[in-house]
């Protein structure tokens, strides 16, 4: 199949840089802020519940690793195809790159089976052990039972749609999400308040509206507009394109189970030290971290198709180009966030409950978790480096260092020094966005910059 020409937007080695990136990262943006309705409207929703409502909150956030783990494996696909479709389409070998997302979605359907089965036999002891009390367990089981009825359409919607934007078809990928969102914003309040479904109403409107997204992927990649189509042949697994999806998908894979193994320890330590309040709040401060983060995931995730592309095409200077583009716009913007965060805690809780104990417990807590997330902004530049050069060892690494080897150390020893408590596991955040972020971009200079 040839290559699609330089006006039709599909070839990234001319006209501006920078244009493209916003380009494609303007609609991935949105479609990244629109997603995360997903999980934050149920909790909006089922936060201002009448009389049970921070229980219910509190369960659906004990169930949330879970959830992230299910999205780690589609992301394992997902991130770690797409680029690869991109250097093999930079490189103008497009049914190498066909095949290569026909793997991924083979990949994506084997998980989806997999983690659906383990989730009904493990969910129980999982919740748990991941701070649920007797008192959320109901909220929290409740919410898995129908949510992992419907697990392979999320993994499936997510984990194609970036094979749709790393065409170039941004404003297609974009429509993947809303269409999804906006069924959900529909049918939230129908189930949760109108049927009286509660929790259980909260996770049948997000794989319904998951079904719909993915329904909407799988025709646009089997029909006429898609540069790269599914088709049969391509479904057949082979084991070097299955190694190096996995391969790259690891990074962003290990980024989604690292920050599930966080938030694990995280409301596990939080239960022991101040109860079912604390979870709570940690549940809506994780819940606020999605939605502030997501523009940098969306803004960054629209440039890899860029980078990925003119590093195939052997244009090195538009990938440095490229990269100084994204250094100045992610550290503004999370400069920006943090001054806010920092500035209006109780406003933003508001959304989520309005007790006043919880709220003031959650507010306190905000401003440690977030006290230097602009550090997040050096992990994230490096990290889009790695992933979109195909440098998996390196993305994977600093996936895991970042919040394995240093976060969850520190949820554990910092509460133990001076008596720290509740303190000591909100401290672990700042601490280790510093040193993850500082070493994954100065290793990203080193490595990578001088070698272009």
């Amino acid at each position: 199949m040839a290559l699609h020409s330089v006006a039709d937007g599909h070839d990234f080695t001319a006209g501006s840089v920078a244009g493209s990136i916003v380009r494609l990262s303007l609609p991935m943006i949105f479609a990244q802020l629109v997603n995360v309705l997903y999980n934050i409207v149920d909790r909006m929703y089922l936060g201002h519940m009448q009389g049970d409502g921070r229980l219910a909150l509190t369960g659906v956030g004990v169930a949330f690793p879970i959830v992230t783990i299910i999205n780690a494996f589609a992301n394992l696909c997902g991130s770690g195809g797409a680029p690869l479709c991109s250097i093999e389409r930079g490189r103008g070998d497009e049914e190498k790159a066909g095949r290569i997302m026909g793997n991924s979605l083979t990949l994506l359907v084997v998980f989806g089976f997999i983690l659906t089965a383990l989730g009904y036999l493990c969910k129980t002891p999982l919740l748990y052990l991941f701070g649920a009390s007797d008192e959320t367990f109901f909220y929290a089981d409740a919410y898995m039972d129908v949510y992992l009825a419907g697990n392979l359409f999320v993994m499936l919607g997510l984990g194609m749609n970036p094979f749709i934007e790393s065409q170039g078809f941004a404003k297609t990928g974009m429509f993947t999400v809303v269409i999804g969102a906006i069924l959900n914003l529909i049918l939230d309040p129908l189930f949760i308040f109108g049927l009286g479904l509660g929790v259980r109403g909260a996770a049948l409107a997000t794989i319904l509206s998951q079904f719909v997204s993915a329904a909407w992927v799988l025709c646009f990649l089997c029909g006429r507009k898609a540069i790269l189509r599914l088709d049969l042949p391509a479904l057949r697994l082979q084991w070097d394109l299955v190694r190096r999806i996995l391969a790259l998908g690891l990074s962003g894979f290990t980024m989604s189970v690292t920050n599930s193994l966080v938030q694990i320890f995280c409301n596990a330590s939080l239960q022991f030290y101040g109860g079912d309040l604390y979870v709570g709040a940690m549940t809506i401060i994780y819940s606020v971290r999605e939605v502030v983060q997501m523009p940098i995931q969306g803004f960054t995730q629209g440039a890899q198709p860029v980078i990925g592309f003119n590093y195939g095409a052997g244009e090195n200077g538009r990938v440095k180009e490229a990269v100084r583009f994204i250094r100045r716009v992610t550290l503004s913007y999370a400069v920006g966030i943090w001054v806010v965060l920092m500035l209006f805690p109780r406003f933003i809780i508001s959304f989520f409950n309005g007790e006043a104990e919880l709220s003031e417990v959650a507010a306190v807590s905000m401003r440690w978790h977030f006290a230097l997330f602009f550090f997040m902004a050096f992990q994230y530049i490096g990290q889009t480096v790695f992933v979109s050069l195909g440098k998996a060892k390196q993305a994977v690494f600093f996936s895991l260092f970042r919040k394995a080897i240093l976060g969850v150390p520190l949820i554990l020893i910092l509460p133990r020094l001076w008596d720290l408590g509740i303190t000591g596991v909100l401290a672990a955040e700042p601490v280790t966005n510093v040193i993850g972020g500082l070493a994954c971009y100065l290793t990203m200079m080193a490595v990578v910059w001088k070698r272009l």
